[in-house]
């Protein structure tokens, strides 16, 4: 899918990421949280996927410091496997780069093969197991790190 464009998530996103994460995720964020995310979080910054005038995508991070934590990732269930989350992800490690964050981390579920894929490419390592991490069966998660280097290495 070569015609999709990400870009920086303003409060104006809200509505279609909020149908996104509720497509995705047995327990999603609510509406309300992604708007506190927009509005009052001034560590997170939340990047779209854009085709056809609609958000069919996201990914947010939260920068601690020197280091940012990434909040969720998604696409929808069909357009899935069309490089969409790969974008996204690019975008995101880009970004941490460029404001001089020297790891990325997240927690995945240990079920979830594609994703650790998709993570691994990106240089993210398994560094632990977070037990019955997940609320709604007690899966574990595994939790990813990967190092950033600067641009100019």
């Amino acid at each position: 899918m070569a015609d999709v464009k990400i870009r920086r998530m303003t409060w104006l996103d809200v509505e279609e990421v909020t149908k996104v994460e509720e497509a995705s995720f047995a327990i999603p964020w609510t509406k309300e949280a992604f708007m506190n995310e927009m509005l009052r979080n001034e560590q997170a910054v939340y990047f779209v996927a854009v085709h056809d005038k609609r958000v069919v995508g996201f990914v947010g991070v939260w920068t601690i410091v020197d280091e940012g934590h990434i909040t969720n990732i998604a696409v929808l269930p069909e357009l899935r496997g069309q490089g969409i989350g790969n974008q996204l992800l690019a975008e995101l490690v880009a970004f941490a780069k460029s404001k001089g964050l020297v790891g990325l981390t997240l927690e995945v579920r240990v079920s979830n093969v594609g994703a650790q894929k998709l993570y691994e490419q990106f240089g993210f390592m398994q560094a632990g197991r977070r037990r019955r991490y997940y609320q709604d069966n007690n899966e574990d998660a595994y939790i990813y790190w990967a190092k950033l280097g600067s641009e100019s290495e």
